[in-house]
């Protein structure tokens, strides 16, 4: 096996699927197919069964997966140390991001940073925080940036604090919120369960769902045609929106505020380039934020 396979063999167990897994690597079914059986002639073993939906891994198969995972781990961190003696900050720097600090905060981060570090190469994994916290948890990823309180086992400091807003097209009494439309949008669990407790702190009644929108975006641009009110993060909000804006707090007075944190394994102190960000975020976070 070779880093080809390794990466193969480690998508398509995440997948369980030959056609997501094909797309995932960008080559065609039948290649995939052809490498798979000359995988199984290799090792002189199934590794795999086909089902009406998907593929499942045999006990051989499963055991070559998780050893094709720890291979590309093992890679990896070959590349980051080989790619480290020289202690010159250089290379690429894996992040992990959730998707409003990427969004909002991220390019203006990694620009300024670039121009500290200019051979400084960026990998950049985006999405809930719940996925960069797995990324975490797999080593692969350098260090991450979370929204909200997770159990971490590693080193982490507090980037930022933002408070958590109601958005109209227009003022509102916030004591009428249970009859107005609310714009619903998915998100992650930690941001949910916020926004749940402070209407519990302040509401008998449940809010009047009006719409369910896939994202914080949708929800703005709902509300600004009037369709209802939404309840979202300050990052999000720029003045030109040029909507009615209301900090949230609790029933005695406290804001509603939501941590982001920056999350990494002790052992990334050891790479210039992972310790170069680590420092440009802590030593100076007003300025790098």
């Amino acid at each position: 096996m070779d880093e080809k396979d390794w990466a193969l063999m480690k998508i398509l167990y995440e997948e369980k699927s030959i056609t997501r897994a094909a797309e995932r690597l960008y080559i065609s079914q039948p290649a995939l197919s052809y490498r798979l059986k000359h995988l199984e002639e290799a090792f002189d073993t199934r590794l795999f069964y086909k089902r009406k939906r998907g593929i499942e891994f045999t006990a051989e198969g499963e055991y070559l997966a998780k050893y094709a995972e720890q291979m590309m781990e093992e890679l990896q961190r070959t590349k980051d140390h080989i790619s480290n003696i020289g202690q010159a900050v250089k290379g690429t720097l894996r992040i992990g991001v959730s998707s409003n600090f990427a969004q909002y905060r991220l390019p203006d981060i990694l620009k300024r940073f670039s121009k500290i570090y200019p051979d400084v190469q960026f990998k950049v994994n985006t999405g809930w925080s719940t996925k960069i916290m797995s990324l975490l948890d797999a080593s692969s990823i350098h260090v991450g940036v979370l929204r909200g309180d997770y159990h971490w086992r590693g080193d982490k400091f507090l980037l930022t604090k933002e408070r958590l807003c109601l958005i109209s097209r227009s003022e509102v009494n916030l004591e009428n919120l249970p009859e107005l439309p609310l714009i619903h949008y998915k998100t992650d669990t930690s941001l949910d369960n916020l926004i749940n407790a402070w209407w519990h702190d302040n509401f008998a009644s449940p809010p009047s769902v009006a719409m369910e929108v896939d994202r914080q975006e949708t929800c703005k641009e709902m509300v600004k045609h009037g369709l209802g009110f939404g309840i979202v993060p300050e990052i999000c909000l720029q003045p030109s929106d040029n909507l009615f804006v209301k900090g949230l707090s609790y029933k005695n007075n406290e804001p509603v505020l939501r941590d982001t944190w920056l999350m990494y394994h002790p052992d990334s102190l050891n790479l210039a380039v992972a310790k170069a960000f680590i420092d440009f975020l802590n030593q100076e976070p007003s300025t790098a934020l």
